[in-house]
């Protein structure tokens, strides 16, 4: 891979790979005024999700992503992803220590597990074992006929199967909401998947997600959902008519509808201070979409917006 400029967080981020838990989450929701002074930490632990370097191999991944200045990567270990769920026993070290040996934190993954079986088993227990502390769920999707509501109990069953596998191997589960027919786009929707599940299951919340699919309701799905909340996702949208259709368009940060500094202090004024991941959906040469080639010159491109939203998101929470 084509040395990247040398960012002089480099040597903090692989210094602050030692911190230590983030803050517990509070039991009460404010917007305003919290119930105690907030603490105005202004370090995050921000990782990337490696869907978007998939054009690269485990060793140029975690460079790029150190030089960069993230904290740690959101590992894909999902079919077409980094790490075939297949392959998880040889190929999942291989990925860990890769990443550990640039300095960052290997604690997050991104599985497409939705069910308590051989291959989920064998993901899980081989990702506990290396360290990694978080994994999203994949997603569960509604039968075309029958019952919603008899699906939604199918489903938490599932989620409490994993649920308890998951406290044995100390390894937290996070279901995302994703905005569209899918099961998860309203946070109502995710509270009922976890409604009696254990602590090791919670939720990876999706601001973007999540305002895409509640408007102005966002808040008090939020609200809901923040005792729950394990990890979040980062990432911007705005809508807007294309051949006379509106449409939502994924954008880099700052540029969508998100007021990330009013986000920023809810969760600040809330205590919801928990592993972040930035997720890049916007036009970037196709890493985007996890595309497994993207030319050196465009790479250079892929890069400067990842650290450009990189350095935002420390902005914003610094301004909150």
């Amino acid at each position: 891979m084509e040395k990247l400029e040398k960012y002089t967080r480099r040597k903090f981020v692989k210094q602050s790979t030692l911190a230590g838990a983030f803050l517990p989450i509070a039991s009460n929701f404010t917007t305003a005024h919290p119930m105690k002074p907030i603490q105005r930490d202004d370090q995050l632990q921000i990782s990337i999700f490696s869907k978007h370097l998939q054009f690269l191999n485990y060793k140029d991944m975690a460079a790029a992503a150190a030089d960069m200045g993230f904290n740690g990567v959101e590992l894909t270990v999902r079919k077409g992803g980094h790490v075939e769920p297949n392959n998880v026993k040889d190929d999942l070290p291989k990925a860990v220590a890769a990443i550990k040996e640039s300095g960052l934190q290997s604690n997050m993954m991104v599985s497409d597990i939705t069910e308590l079986n051989i291959e989920s088993r064998s993901v899980l227990e081989t990702a506990a074992n290396l360290g990694i502390q978080y994994y999203r769920l994949g997603y569960f999707r509604y039968p075309d006929n029958g019952s919603m509501p008899e699906a939604l109990q199918q489903f938490n069953q599932q989620m409490m199967e994993l649920a308890v596998l998951s406290k044995n191997l100390k390894i937290q589960g996070c279901y995302q909401n994703h905005a569209g027919t899918g099961v998860g786009a309203s946070m109502w929707e995710v509270w009922q998947l976890l409604e009696g599940t254990p602590e090791s299951m919670g939720s990876q919340y999706d601001i973007r997600h999540a305002m895409v699919d509640g408007g102005y309701s966002w808040r008090i799905g939020l609200r809901l959902i923040k005792d729950r909340i394990k990890t979040l996702a980062i990432k911007d949208f705005r809508w807007e008519k294309i051949d006379g259709k509106w449409r939502v368009l994924d954008t880099p940060l700052g540029e969508g509808m998100v007021d990330f500094v009013s986000y920023f202090k809810i969760l600040k004024e809330n205590d919801i201070k928990v592993p972040v991941a930035i997720h890049f959906e916007y036009d970037l040469f196709g890493a985007e979409h996890g595309s497994r080639e993207i030319d050196k010159a465009n790479q250079k491109k892929v890069y400067a917006a990842m650290s450009k939203d990189l350095n935002l998101v420390r902005q914003w929470w610094k301004e909150a």
